[in-house]
């Protein structure tokens, strides 16, 4: 038997996120679609993350486990063959036994769009998050800047998480502004539920001046979730990249 990794891209607007769901389209579905039609058997697949519903991804890792000798490169495509517009599989590559997508990654790279623009964009309204209102990306960054280190992000943790240890490591995070469009991208070891999308709805709210920038440090250290801001809709956010030793 084989293991196998593989990378994907995929725009999540039409899936109820990665894991299989019954009576849900899914990501992990889809693919195993796919996997069943090139393998003439229904595949287990196990992925890296499970996103949720509306969330994209540059970058995304799951296995399976095959005693098909296919190439990895001849894999790659006849699983795009075999899969819908929206999905795209970039790489294969076989791996060791022990390897798990998800407990042998070191660490994750976020990306969240925002569209800041008086004026809404109907081609991208599922890609970014539409923001009318003025952006100071720069005071943004300068926020951003405390999320990094190692800390306890409980009151970036939204409720029903059944995790119990709430530390985790960032180390980068920045706000960006390419024209129209603004973006925040943060790493780390690890991210809690819904992490990277309240870290997001409290950079708009130091953007909106309700948060000052000095203030980051601070909501982190009382752990309760209320004194962070709001969380920013699925559909900005993308899991932009995937690390392993």
């Amino acid at each position: 038997m084989r293991q196998l990794l593989l990378t994907l891209r995929y725009r999540g607007t039409n899936y109820h996120g990665f894991q299989v769901q019954k009576n849900a389209r899914t990501v992990a579905s889809t693919v195993q679609d796919a996997v069943e039609r090139v393998f003439g058997a229904r595949l287990d697949v196990k992925g890296c993350s499970r996103t949720d519903a509306g969330v994209h991804a540059n970058c995304f890792a799951l296995t399976l486990r095959t005693g098909s000798l296919i190439p990895c490169d001849a894999l790659v495509r006849a699983m795009n063959v075999n899969l819908p517009e929206d999905i795209a599989v970039t790489a294969c590559r076989e791996v060791a036994d022990d390897f798990h997508p998800r407990y042998s990654c070191t660490g994750k790279r976020y990306l969240y769009r925002i569209h800041n623009s008086p004026l809404k964009d109907p081609f991208g309204a599922d890609l970014a998050l539409q923001w009318k209102y003025p952006l100071d990306e720069k005071r943004m960054h300068l926020a951003a800047q405390g999320f990094c280190g190692t800390h306890d992000f409980a009151a970036f943790c939204s409720a029903g998480s059944s995790v119990t240890d709430t530390v985790r490591t960032i180390t980068a995070a920045s706000v960006t502004r390419e024209g129209e469009l603004v973006s925040f991208t943060v790493t780390g070891n690890g991210f809690l539920y819904n992490m990277v999308r309240i870290m997001t709805g409290t950079l708009l709210e130091v953007a909106a001046g309700k948060i000052h920038p000095e203030e980051i440090p601070a909501i982190i250290e009382s752990r309760r979730r209320e004194k962070a801001g709001a969380t920013a809709p699925a559909h900005g956010l993308y899991l932009d990249m995937v690390y392993y030793d």
